[in-house]
């Protein structure tokens, strides 16, 4: 099942202590999905298993336009119709078979055979029993039985080599989660943006709507002798602008469908539905620090876990370089049943007995290779390198994820309080316009007043919704950066109750 986590809105200002806040995917509400391989990002071991385990066969999930999807759903479609998802489930099934192919090493090599041959050489023999000092021999044989090699020792060349596979496995396994992630997150920020266009669509409509209130009483104030002409135009003026901006923003809005279902994979259109979400992401004033959300994602984010992996291959691999230098034991044996027809030259007659008897052959073999060139020095200074370069790499994605952390709790506390700033900036826009309507009426205040008045109201309207769209991409942001996206989580009572008024 695979879990989002989405926060609770409230509609009360909370007290934000210096240094302290809960960003918004931390602490999400679960919705539960469906996706490839159970569709949780969990631990790397599960991971593994779940793709070297099962095979990829779903087929592509068409978008159907009479359908409102939830936004796990589209994550849904998304997980199943892109290629690069198809594609790293198949690197990582490939790395669990590698890693399978490693740990056969350790068992037994048992192979069958079955020979047919016929053969003639010459056999030296002493004058005067044979006139020439030789006879021919002609030898027709089968030979059919069973052949075993096994490996005793080899000084930990086998066991680097199953630790580099099983690291390799976990690595491969890791990205595989994180284009889960990456996806999912792709999806996420296209459904934003439209449930973004589809609110500031709402606003120039209650923006038009003002506007012809507008216009309507400046015609009113002409009609009773109280206004000019020129105000009346100018409101018209106002009504025109605002019907342009809706035509713009009709635009907008089908872009962004049609951008919603070029992210899940479907043919291009602006034929899909969504259903809104019903609460906004929130922050909660608890004890957690930004250096508590930048180790959660040091933690968490399966990239930097793939890049560990890759550290600890590259140390194995290393380790299986060094070993080459030491000897292996190895044993072989073989056991078969041998049939011979052996005749000589006619001048002997048939001397010869014909046979079938079981024979064997076992032995104990050490090889040391004492003299390669060079090969094996210069694969060990190489892999020395390749462990060094994993090891800056680890290094700078760590950094990266850090700056990736803090960035996203910056931005999150921002969009936040911009939220609640643009709240109490529409609240007061629509008293001053409201208030400005009246004073009209009774014609203490001229029309530029109420057109300044409906042009901050306007302003408002869309500074809202660019904030609730700022916190809504943000608290995803969050969560696909500290690596819970998607994370298996079940929310604690205080994550389920919403915030108090």
């Amino acid at each position: 099942m695979k879990t989002m986590y989405i926060h609770k809105h409230a509609s009360s200002r909370f007290p934000w202590m210096e240094g302290l806040l809960l960003l918004g995917a931390c602490l999400m509400q679960p919705i539960p999905a469906s996706a490839q391989c159970a569709g949780v990002v969990t631990d790397l071991a599960s991971a593994a298993a779940c793709t070297g385990r099962l095979t990829n066969s779903k087929a592509l999930i068409e978008v159907d336009p009479a359908k409102t999807y939830t936004l796990d759903e589209l994550i849904d479609i998304a997980e199943s119709n892109n290629p690069r998802t198809r594609i790293a489930w198949e690197q990582a099934k490939q790395a669990a078979e590698k890693a399978g192919i490693a740990r056969s090493d350790y068992y037994p090599q048992l192979a069958g055979f079955a020979l047919f041959g016929n053969q003639k050489f010459i056999v030296p023999f002493p004058r005067p029993y044979a006139p020439h000092g030789y006879t021919m021999v002609e030898n027709p044989f089968t030979d059919d039985g069973l052949a075993l090699s096994y490996t005793i020792f080899d000084f930990g060349r086998r066991r680097a080599q199953l630790e580099t596979s099983k690291a390799q496995q976990l690595a491969a396994a890791a990205s595989f989660q994180r284009a889960n992630q990456d996806v999912a997150y792709t999806v996420i920020v296209a459904y934003y943006r439209l449930i973004t266009a589809q609110e500031r669509l709402e606003a120039i409509r209650q923006t038009l709507k003002t506007a012809q209130t507008t216009q309507a009483a400046a015609e009113a104030q002409l009609a009773n002798g109280r206004s000019t002409l020129p105000d009346v135009l100018n409101a018209r003026a106002g009504t025109a602008r605002a019907e342009y901006d809706l035509e713009s923003s009709l635009g907008d809005d089908a872009a962004a469908r049609v951008q919603l279902r070029e992210v899940l994979g479907a043919e291009p259109s602006d034929a899909i539905i969504v259903k809104e979400p019903s609460t906004l992401p929130n922050a909660q004033e608890v004890s957690a620090s930004a250096q508590a959300l930048v180790e959660k994602a040091l933690t968490e984010r399966p990239d930097l876990a793939s890049f560990a992996e890759r550290l600890k291959a590259s140390q194995q691999e290393l380790k299986a370089a060094r070993a080459s230098y030491l000897p292996t034991v190895d044993f072989t044996g073989k056991g078969s049943v041998q049939s011979i027809w052996p005749t000589v030259s006619k001048e002997y007659g048939s001397s010869l007995a014909d046979t079938t008897q079981f024979v064997w052959d076992a032995s104990l073999n050490i090889h040391w290779n004492f003299f390669d060139g060079g090969r094996r020095r210069s694969e060990t200074i190489a892999r020395a390198s390749e462990q060094r370069e994993a090891a800056e790499d680890l290094r700078e994605k760590r950094d990266s994820v850090t700056r990736e952390a803090w960035t996203a709790y910056l931005q999150f506390r921002t969009a936040t309080r911009q939220e609640q700033a643009a709240e109490t900036l529409l609240k007061a826009a629509t008293t001053s316009y409201d208030a400005s309507l009246d004073a009209y009426g009774y014609g203490v205040k001229n029309l530029i007043d109420l057109v300044n008045a409906q042009s901050q109201l306007a302003e408002a309207r869309l500074a809202a919704v660019q904030a609730r769209s700022a916190v809504l991409t943000s608290a995803a942001n969050v969560g696909y950066t500290t690596g819970e996206l998607l994370r298996n989580k079940p929310a604690d009572a205080s994550q389920a109750a919403p915030a108090h008024p």
